[in-house]
């Protein structure tokens, strides 16, 4: 199977935040971020896999600044990370300034995914070759967060969690 990097799967979506998506302070809804969020991801997660997938979990998300009506969002997702069947994908939520374009970061999260046949069996996936700095960071930092998964969810043990000892065992 051929290896693919993370720009082959890089999702954009940009969209306007309308007032049926806001709370009572005119904010955009944290769940309907998260939609946003699962789409983006879940196309990313296909365009690297070629299978159907589905989301295993959510690992991460930081609402780190409001997204005010009428603000244009872009959510940005491409996977960080592939494992045997899963995907790890990180994405990058920007608001643009309604005057001047200019963009800030306003949110993140990080999703994991499952490549499925048709009868939902989970299926492997290429692997992942990152290309850039960033690319390369978050993809070595997705063996650690899932070493911490599995010895949270106790599927690991956690003196076989080589990643997240050699954090702490130096």
């Amino acid at each position: 199977m051929r290896a693919k990097t993370p720009s082959e799967s890089r999702t954009i979506m940009t969209d306007l935040v309308l007032p049926s998506e806001t709370n009572p302070l005119n904010n955009l809804f944290g769940g309907e971020l998260l939609a946003r969020m699962d789409r983006a991801a879940s196309i990313s997660a296909r365009r690297h896999s070629r299978r159907i997938t589905v989301t295993a979990s959510v690992n991460h998300v930081a609402f780190n600044r409001a997204v005010p009506l009428g603000s244009v969002v872009t959510v940005e997702a491409a996977v960080s990370r592939a494992f045997k069947t899963s995907m790890e994908i990180f994405i990058d939520v920007w608001i643009e300034d309604r005057f001047t374009g200019e963009r800030t970061k306003a949110n993140e999260a990080i999703y994991t995914f499952v490549a499925v046949d048709d009868t939902g069996k989970p299926t492997e996936v290429p692997p992942l070759e990152p290309e850039t700095d960033l690319e390369k960071e978050r993809f070595a930092a997705a063996l650690r967060r899932k070493q911490l998964s599995l010895v949270l969810a106790g599927k690991l043990k956690p003196s076989d969690a080589t990643e997240l000892k050699a954090l702490f065992m130096s």
